[in-house]
């Protein structure tokens, strides 16, 4: 009897049932998964689950990598405080206000411009909401494609490079992280320029749910130029010497990270925004914010670390390798799996718990990991837009003014085309994995 509930099996279905009650009785994350692996743990190795947990806990702590987490944080966080969004959307309007759509337009272009120097979902959908959400309510927008809009392109930071998704999947796949940065960058302006493009068909065909601005057309093209350099040429040469070091192999992640963060500072110095109090800010947020990056990981290495002692990687091998249809078919079943946790589960403990499951299991799928890693993290970029644990929806909807009139059907209802368009581009990067793979192989 005893044989029977230490079973591999048994064990896989009461570690994810547990896991499931926990966190559907709403307490944070971290408690559930940490406080499963510990239990689970004890009950099955008694007091060597301990060491068992230490060692993988403190190798995925004490990774390298790890390092460029509060960095781009602190980077993206102070940048937030620079005031460069204003400044960015006021030289964007003027070139693209007079088009049908060209507000929303502006926002997907912001948050990808933004993606690239913020990486922090929070941070750019409220700065989006706060500067662009007025403008377009103003000006005659439906409130479902102004809110879409937002939260689409605001949540590209969380793919786009310094993504702080990809610093934490590098580690735990084994994977370099410039190589995953480098791998995100056509991706993330692959789903960029879908969602313009919808935005901009669909205001032809229905020119009332976005018309065209007249109020700028009194700038001259040089003015125009020059609002657009002087707003954009700082953020470029932020991006490009970030990034540039890390393809060039100049600097690793964590060393480009520091440059950053000590560039952002700069930057918000020269724009005259920064004090005491944005230091302490900006100090305080990182500080929450890697803290609970962490917290998570510790507590999902512990579950993952009892999880693989068990035998359940092997039951999840098994089941998976066992799929009818080959490995598509086991690629489809991944994917949906990792769409359902997202509606559910916080992106960082999706990653602790099913990536070290997987990784062993992509060789064997014969799919290279740097593209199926890429295809997750895609993936994942639709657990901000779907309810019920949406981040984006979320931020949005407690950042925008009540005067506004944004309720959450609203803005749901403006998710669900950019649900749709992250799907083609999932497919895009099936039928050409040069897309993800094309970069990387030029480092």
């Amino acid at each position: 009897m005893i044989d029977i509930l230490t079973s591999p099996e048994v064990v896989t279905i009461f570690m994810f049932g547990a896991l499931l009650i926990g966190v559907i009785t709403g307490f944070p994350l971290a408690l559930p998964i940490g406080g499963v692996g510990v239990i689970t743990g004890y009950l099955l190795f008694g007091p060597n689950a301990f060491d068992i947990i230490y060692s993988r806990v403190y190798d995925i702590l004490t990774n390298y990598g790890m390092i460029a987490v509060p960095l781009f944080v602190f980077m993206g966080n102070m940048l937030e405080k620079s005031g460069i969004a204003e400044k960015m959307y006021d030289a964007l309007y003027v070139w693209f206000g007079k088009f049908r759509g060209g507000l929303a337009i502006v926002s997907v272009l912001i948050g990808t411009i933004m993606a690239a120097c913020v990486g922090i979902i929070a941070a750019s959908i409220t700065m989006l909401t706060l500067v662009a959400l007025p403008s377009m309510i103003r000006r005659g927008y439906d409130k479902s494609l102004a809110t879409g809009s937002i939260c689409a392109g605001g949540s590209l930071g969380i793919l786009i490079p310094p993504s702080i998704m990809l610093i934490v999947y590098g580690p735990a796949a084994g994977i370099s992280v410039g190589k995953l940065f480098m791998g995100a960058f056509i991706p993330g302006f692959v789903l960029s320029g879908l969602y313009m493009l919808y935005i901009g068909i669909r205001s032809y065909f229905q020119p009332e749910i976005a018309p065209a601005s007249i109020e700028n057309e009194d700038f001259s093209f040089a003015k125009k130029t020059s609002m657009l350099l002087i707003s954009i040429g700082p953020v470029a040469i932020l991006i490009f010497s970030v990034m540039g070091s890390i393809y060039f192999g100049l600097a690793s992640p964590s060393e480009a990270a520091a440059v950053g963060a000590a560039a952002a500072t700069i930057l918000t110095i020269a724009y005259g925004h920064f004090t005491w109090k944005v230091l302490k800010d900006v100090a305080m947020d990182t500080i929450k914010l890697t803290a609970m990056v962490l917290l998570i990981a510790g507590c999902s290495t512990a579950f993952v670390s009892v999880f693989l002692s068990a035998g359940g990687g092997d039951v999840v091998a098994n089941l998976i390798l066992s799929v009818p249809g080959g490995h598509w078919m086991a690629f489809a079943l991944i994917m949906l799996i990792a769409f359902i946790l997202g509606m559910f589960i916080d992106w960082i403990g999706i990653i602790f718990i099913l990536v070290p499951i997987l990784a062993p299991i992509v060789p064997k799928l014969g799919f290279n990991p740097l593209w199926f890693a890429m295809m997750i993290i895609v993936n994942l970029q639709m657990s901000f837009l779907t309810p019920p644990f949406a981040y984006a929806i979320f931020f949005l909807k407690g950042a925008a003014a009540p005067e506004l009139g944004i309720d959450t059907a609203d803005i749901i209802r403006g998710v669900i085309p950019f649900i749709g368009l992250i799907m083609i581009g999932l497919l895009l990067m099936i039928a050409f994995p040069q897309i993800i793979l094309w970069l990387p192989g030029t480092m």
